[in-house]
């Protein structure tokens, strides 16, 4: 939006201590057009913004004058990169509002009505419908290590088991996916993932982390979820989809697996029907998560077509003929 646009404008200018009008469309990935368009704006709001023409020229603030936005802290940046979900958890959600402050003040008056109507009308809410909050005792100390580039002991729950394993760790990252949060780090020098939640407790150590060379966590993140996926997903399936649940097998089943099986799909019949291999969880998690999608036949294999005919004949039966009457 603009009003982010305008702020970075003023930091740009001050970092480079002047720069064209070409170079900061360049920056911003826009047109110079709108950088001069801006920096009007910008003046008008008085902001001591002046430009110089010819050679060595360019777009300088006043010698002295600073933008608000330049006093942030490292922990008021680093909350405005992770979001208001995420510095909450983190306990950073008083840090973000005074960073939010800051950036506001920075904006021209008709900009900062702008994010005001932004901030009354549009609100993100990161977890997943019906889901519990998780219990986080750990990530305080986790995120400090991070920061700190520390080595971490961990107590790790097993799935399942209700047993503990203790594990000494690189921490490389911290990951929200839909409100929950994971660990990122390297045991044995290879990294690995944590559900934060099942860490019950964690002790920052004084040796200093290792991390792998090149490390990028976005493209490890995504690669792991992709082998995650592929990892639960031992049964093999061929569909038969009317055109309804064709559209409707990304939300019953998601998954990268399941977006490259309906591309990989063939042609639709003279019905719209369509036929699609898709990789699904054991039986019965695969009859369950396949018996909303109206319009749906089993191939193969025989165990899951049974599954699903053993489901709505039981539907049926107990649907068959009026109610019962109520006691």
């Amino acid at each position: 939006m603009r009003a982010g646009r305008l702020v970075a404008l003023i930091l740009a200018v001050e970092r480079r201590k002047g720069a064209t009008a070409r170079a900061l469309a360049e920056e911003l990935e826009v047109s110079e057009r709108t950088i001069y368009r801006d920096v009007s704006a910008l003046q008008a709001a008085g902001v001591p913004l002046w430009t110089e023409p010819g050679p060595g020229g360019g777009i300088r603030l006043v010698e002295g004058w600073s933008a608000p936005v330049d006093g942030l802290t490292a922990d008021e940046a680093t909350a405005l990169f992770v979001g208001a979900s995420g510095a909450a958890d983190l306990g950073l959600g008083g840090v973000l509002a005074v960073a939010r402050s800051k950036v506001r003040s920075a904006l021209p008056d008709t900009e900062r009505a702008a994010v005001d109507r932004v901030r009354e009308r549009v609100h993100l809410d990161a977890p997943g419908w019906f889901r519990k909050r998780e219990e986080l005792p750990a990530l305080p100390t986790i995120a400090a290590a991070l920061w700190a580039d520390r080595r971490l002991d961990i107590q790790y729950g097993r799935p399942g088991s209700g047993s503990t394993v203790t594990r000494r760790v690189d921490p490389l990252g911290l990951v929200s996916k839909a409100g929950t949060w994971y660990l990122v780090a390297a045991h044995r020098g290879e990294p690995r993932t944590y559900r934060v939640s099942r860490v019950a407790a964690a002790r920052m150590r004084e040796e200093a982390v290792t991390r792998p060379d090149g490390f990028d966590l976005a493209a490890h993140w995504a690669q792991a979820a992709d082998r995650f996926d592929a990892a639960i997903r031992p049964l093999t399936a061929v569909l038969r989809l009317a055109p309804g649940a064709f559209r409707m097998l990304p939300r019953a089943v998601p998954g990268p697996a399941t977006d490259a099986a309906l591309a990989a799909a063939g042609e639709p019949d003279v019905d719209g029907w369509r036929t699609v291999t898709i990789a699904l969880e054991p039986m019965p998690i695969a009859a369950g998560m396949l018996v909303p999608l109206p319009g749906v036949e089993v191939v193969s294999p025989p165990e899951l077509r049974a599954a699903l005919a053993a489901h709505g004949a039981a539907l049926a039966a107990a649907n068959a003929g009026p109610p019962p009457t109520p006691a």
